[in-house]
């Protein structure tokens, strides 16, 4: 079990690079790796066992596999392609169920049950946290364009945004107490576009 992280970055970098459309902007494999850096960050602050981490490491790397398939409905996929790794590699029931718990619970709107997956939906959503969050929020409302066929006006797009970031909640307690400060800073200036 000690290399199953590397065989899984390994397997996912490799299917990604090979099947990820260059259409997606947002939820494309540089998004992967900001979500498993994400989850190691999150999960030391949350004290997750090594084995809780070994968890959350792996549902990230597999998390949004499915988007080489589908767009809507991903997550269902995603386990599947996760699963079938697992399996095959002689993972335990028991492991491949949490794993497969963690991206399910990302589907939004997210419910996690477990601190497992509190830590892997917190990390889904790291991006609203970042300094340069309105590239990642220019690369979402271009992906929703080509694939939902959901066109916005500034003033519309401005607004779903706004109404996306105070639904928005972090589930962990670094998220509530350290990751909503970044993201409370990032809801002020989504107010001013003209700053960036």
């Amino acid at each position: 079990m000690n290399n199953l992280v590397e065989a899984v970055s390994n397997y996912v970098k490799l299917f990604l690079s090979e099947n990820l459309s260059d259409q997606l902007t947002f939820h494309n494999i540089e998004h992967t790796y900001d979500v498993v850096d994400a989850v190691r960050e999150i999960g030391l602050q949350t004290h997750l066992s090594d084995y809780e981490m070994r968890i959350v490491q792996v549902a990230a790397w597999f998390h949004d596999c499915g988007y080489a398939s589908c767009y809507k409905g991903h997550e269902e996929e995603s386990k599947r392609i996760a699963k079938t790794f697992l399996e095959n590699f002689g993972c335990e029931n028991s492991f491949v169920n949490q794993v497969l718990q963690c991206i399910d619970s990302t589907k939004y709107p997210q419910h996690p049950t477990f601190l497992t997956d509190q830590v892997m939906c917190d990390a889904d959503m790291f991006h609203l946290t970042k300094t340069n969050y309105y590239q990642y929020e220019k690369a979402l409302r271009l992906e929703f364009e080509k694939y939902l066929g959901l066109i916005f006006t500034d003033e519309e797009w401005k607004r779903k945004n706004n109404d996306f970031f105070s639904n928005h909640q972090y589930f962990t307690l670094y998220g509530q107490n350290i990751l909503s400060k970044f993201k409370e800073v990032n809801v002020r200036f989504s107010n001013y576009p003209n700053e960036f």
